[in-house]
Formats: C-alpha cells, structure tokens, sequence
C-alpha cells in the first residue's frame, strides 16, 4: 500500500498466536510479520529462530519501523539497548495482542512513529495513542516541519525551540524560501508561531538557504536567543570543469564557495552542467554519494540563456559562451544569479579546474517521489468509509476535494495536513493541483463521494495524467475503493440489485443529452434494474420527466421505485413509489433513483429483485 511507502522496509513481531493474528492484517500492506518456531498455523508469517533480543537487533539497523505485538515494557527492555538518537533510530510502534491500541513508542516526530501509528491504527481500527505534546496538542513539529518539501535541518537548538512551542510561548519565523504551504495548516494555524518581525529574545525558526552564519544578515536582538534552521533545497549549482577534474576538487570548490556566500550545503538542490559532462567520473560520483539530481542541458539551450560573465574560449571548445552560469540559471529557472562563476584551478593536492555559479529557484527540490491517492469515502459516514481508505487520508501530506467532501470526513483530518477545499464545478482544477503537488513530491489524497472510480474524480485524474505524458509509474497512484450511491441506497432497501443492473447518470454537463437517451433507452429494453445519478438539479427538470417517459414505454407503470437521498448521513430520506409516481416525489442532486426491473417487487418498507433461485 502506497500509504506505507514511506517507511519501508517494515517489520512486525509478534511472540503469541493471538497478536499474531492481529497483526497479520498488516502483512497485504507490505509488513513482513515475525513469529517464534512455536508459533504456528500464521499465514504469510516468517520463522525467526534463536532469541528475540537477537532477532530485534539484527532488524534495527536494517529497517525504518519496527512494529510489536508485545507489552509495551517488554518492549521497552528489547530496545533499550540499541537506542542511540531520535534522528536514527527506526520508528517503534506497540500494538495490544487484540488491535484495540496502537501505541507509538520512540521516534515519534523523526522516524515518523506517529505517522506510522495512526497509519495502522486506520487499517486495524484500533485507538491510536501519541503522547508527544506536538501530537497531542495538534502543534506544529519543528523537527518534522520541513521533511515533506524536502528541506534539510541545519544548525540550532532544536530541543528548546520544540518546548517554547509546546510551552505555548511566542516563537518567530523567519522563512526566505520554500514553500509556505505548511502556513496554511490548523497546526500553525493554532500555534504560538508568527511570521511577524520581532527584536525581542524569543526563540527563531529560520528558514533559509543561508548557513548558520549567514544569520549574521539579520537585526538580532542583543541578547542570545535560542533558534533552529530549516534550509530548503533551492541552491542549484552550475558547474563546469576540465575533463578528468577530480571529485575531491568539485567537493572543496562548493564548500569555499558556499562559505564565502554564507549559503548553507544543505540548501542545494542538485547540479547543472553541459551534457558532454554527463558522464564526468568526479561529478557524476559525488552526485550519487551526496543524493543530488545532475541536469544536463545541451549546447543550444545552454546558447540562449543571457549570462553576466560569458567566454569565447568556452564558446569556441563545447559550443555555448557560458557552461556554469547558463547551467544554474536553466536548472532554477531563474532570471538572475545568486552567485556568478567562480574558477578554481588544482593545486598540487588535487587534479583540473572547477567553475562554479549559483543560482536559487522560486520553488524547493523536495528529493521525494510524489504519489496520488483517490479515495472514495463512501455515502460519507465515517464507518462507511473502508479502513484502508481512512489510512490513506490520515498519511496524505495534502488533502484535495469538493468542501462538502472535505467537511465529511474532517474526523480524519490531521493538523499537519494541507487542505484544499474547491467548489464544485472545479474539478479540472482540483486534479491539476493534486497532479502538481504529487509531480512535486508530496502524497496528495484526492476525496471523492461514493467510490471515486464511478462518477468520481479517478477518471479525471488518470486522464489529466495521461494528457501530460504519464509514464504511468511516477507520481505513483493507488485507488482506493468506496462504496457507491447505488449500493448504499441499495443496502437501505434491501436486495434490490440482486439482478443485472445499470447506473446513468443524468447530467448532460459532460455527456450529450442525445447519447444518455440512447442508454436510457437501452437499459429500458432491456430489463436492466437501472439507478439515476444526478436526476434532477434546480436548473435541470425536463431530463428525468423524459427518463421517464422512456422507461414507461417498456416497464408496467406499477414497477417499484426507490428514491434515497443523502443515503446514511443525518438527513437520509427514503421513499419508495412506483414509476408513474416518481415525479410526485421531490429529488434533487443528493438523491438516487433505483427502478426496478419486471420482477422487482416491494415488501414492507424493502424491495426485493429476485435473481431467480426459487424458480423452475
């Protein structure tokens, strides 16, 4: 499941039979589960064999999360230990033998333990239990703010800066760049944090590209103040260099020259250079240890862009005035350089020549492969809403969908969340932001009523996808399945879609009136049980009064009909009536149509299609 990739490789131990079958739910979302030789009969389960303290450290250094179906302080005296720090630590999560609980345990924040617990907690439907003061007060956590758009942590006091916020005591942000999407959640929203200037000696959270001493370029208060650094990866570095030029020499270039600018490593987004330098041994080696992305750009790109500092010399060698500048320029999309090229030559140490220049991009690298989730969520009660969509929702960095949709499964919503709410005639653009937060990194959970794959917005998304080029593999999609108007009316009335039936819907906004006569025509005929989306709105009348007419040609006019609106919310009304009668009844966009076929047939308050056992 998509909604655990982020903490893959995931283990379980479990050392009875009854937390082995609780946690063997878990093992279709790619949790690999453990049990001792003597514990039997688990399917999907693997056998450890010597002792468990030793089995435990042997996954520690091998695995992001570690999941126990054991008493919390049997747990606590296996790891003690092998903990060594909150920043490398795998996420430990407890879960009670009979998945009533799901406790996170250590690395909470870091290794994403809280996360990681309210994930399985949706999958088991068990309570989730955060003891974090950031979890429980629905704060922001300073440790993990940045994570999602890719930022790097640099220097400060990130222990006192966290309790200032959790103390409820003023905190200043200082943002440069990034995104400022995390501004817009109820965490922040609820926080003591403001982006307003301040002088007095409260602590700081900066978020910046410049280093530690690049903070030099703000007013200070004269007295310390405690303060931590989020630096977003916006630096990208055009380098060019001889052929044959040593890594060690790229690696001290970048340091000297990010150090003379102030400007933190951790704030670079990748490295840019001519294509011929594609397979530069130094460059291309350094990129892979350090995890930068290198871009390369051809000749006549590299031609076109205006650069302050260009060369004949480099002209007349690789084809282009400018390799580093027009580089860092290209990759950041930017009009203007941060830092223009600086050349270093080898020393006796090391071997050729580096040129470097910087330039800093409107919108941060975040390193993260991004990922939709449709999520159908049902008529819209939360127990309607399947766990492994619930799980999807709670774990999406972004939350997208029609505000009434939104409204339904706030329960689900967590603080740290972004949430966008859009009309809903707006359902081209809800899929194009989803598609472009996900292409920029993020797991983005688009939401749509009943399941999102019939009438919903998974066709939309998948063809928007499609029309950009898809590749079909990056984002990574997932849907998740809901259950659809016509089956939650159905589940109210009984069995009435216990033979062959239809869905049309009756809105002619994306459908030519002339084509859903011609289905509603064929599904007449042809004795179809048929269920009427979208039959009525206050402006669209005359397409249910000609739906039926139609289906009075062909069915008795005491056929049985349902009507349910707002099927399982607060105010659900059902009635049943025949098709003469339908028009008697109001209906309006919330409602569906069930009619029946030739057998259906009404008993009480139920309605009954036979599917023929009791005949011949």
């Amino acid at each position: 499941m998509l909604t655990l990739q982020n903490f893959q490789p995931l283990a379980a131990i479990a050392t009875t039979p009854t937390a082995a079958k609780t946690l063997q739910q878990l093992c279709q979302n790619g949790i690999t589960l453990w049990v001792p030789e003597s514990i039997e009969g688990i399917a999907g389960a693997k056998v450890y064999t010597g002792s468990l303290k030793s089995h435990v450290a042997e996954h520690w250094k091998t695995h992001q999360g570690l999941i126990f179906g054991l008493a919390t302080g049997a747990v606590v005296r296996l790891i003690a230990p092998l903990l060594q720090h909150k920043s490398c630590d795998p996420a430990i999560v407890v879960v009670d033998e009979t998945g009533k609980f799901v406790i996170s345990l250590c690395s909470g924040h870091q290794g994403g333990a809280d996360k990681l617990t309210q994930a399985i907690a949706q999958l088991l439907n068990a309570t989730p239990v955060l003891t974090g003061a950031a979890s429980t007060l629905g704060l922001p956590a300073v440790d993990i703010l940045g994570i999602p758009f890719g930022w790097q942590r640099g220097e400060g006091n990130w222990t006192e800066v966290s309790a200032a916020i959790a103390r409820s005591e003023p905190v200043q942000v200082i943002q440069e760049a990034g995104s400022t999407l995390w501004q817009s959640t109820v965490s922040f929203q609820k926080s003591s944090l403001s982006l307003e200037a301040s002088l007095d000696t409260i602590p700081r959270i900066y978020i910046t590209p410049l280093s530690e001493k690049g903070k030099a370029l703000h007013p200070l208060p004269l007295t310390p103040h405690p303060s931590i650094h989020w630096h977003p990866r916006v630096l990208w570095l055009g380098i060019g260099c001889e052929r044959g030029t040593s890594r060690e020499l790229i690696e001290s270039t970048i340091k000297h020259v990010c150090q003379d600018h102030q400007l933190a490593e951790q704030a670079i987004a990748g490295i840019a250079t001519i294509d011929i330098k594609a397979d530069e041994v130094g460059l291309v080696e350094m990129c892979r240890d350090r995890n930068f992305p290198l871009c390369t750009f051809p000749a006549d790109i590299l031609c076109s862009v205006t650069v302050p500092n260009p060369s004949k010399i480099v002209d007349a060698e690789v084809g282009t005035p400018s390799v580093a500048e027009a580089a860092a320029l290209c990759a950041a999309k930017a009009q203007h350089l941060l830092v223009s090229k600086q050349i270093f030559r080898a020393s006796t140490e090391f071997q050729g020549a580096v040129t470097v220049a910087i330039a800093q991009a409107e919108q941060e690298y975040t390193g993260r492969t991004g990922c939709l989730l449709l999520v159908g969520i049902g008529p819209g009660q939360l127990d309607q809403i399947t766990p492994a969509a619930q799980a999807a929702v709670a774990s999406a960095d972004a939350v997208i969908g029609y505000s009434l949709y939104i409204d339904l499964i706030a329960p689900l919503l967590q603080p740290h969340q972004i949430i966008e709410a859009l009309p809903i005639t707006q359902e081209r653009q809800r899929a194009q932001r989803a598609i472009a937060l996900a292409q920029w990194g993020l797991t983005v959970a688009v939401v749509s009523s009943g399941d999102i794959g019939i009438y919903g917005m998974a066709g939309l998304v998948l063809e928007e996808l499609q029309t950009q080029g898809w590749d079909g593999n990056t984002p990574k999609v997932e849907v998740f399945p809901g259950i659809t108007a016509m089956q939650a009316a159905a589940a109210r009335l009984g069995a009435p879609l216990m033979h062959d039936f239809c869905a049309i819907s009756l809105s002619d906004l994306l459908t030519p009136w002339e084509v859903i006569e011609k289905r509603l025509h064929a599904a007449a005929m042809a004795d179809f049980v048929t269920a009427l989306y979208n039959p009525r709105s206050q402006t669209r009348i005359q397409q249910l009064t000609t739906a039926i007419e139609i289906f009075l040609q062909y069915r008795n006019p005491q056929t049985p009909v349902a009507v349910v609106r707002s099927v399982y919310r607060q105010d659900e009304q059902i009635t049943l009536t025949t098709l003469e009668k339908l028009l008697d009844i109001p209906i309006d966009m919330l409602s569906t149509v069930l009619i029946g076929n030739q057998s259906t047939r009404t008993h009480g308050n139920w309605m009954i299609t036979p599917r023929g056992y009791n005949t011949g």
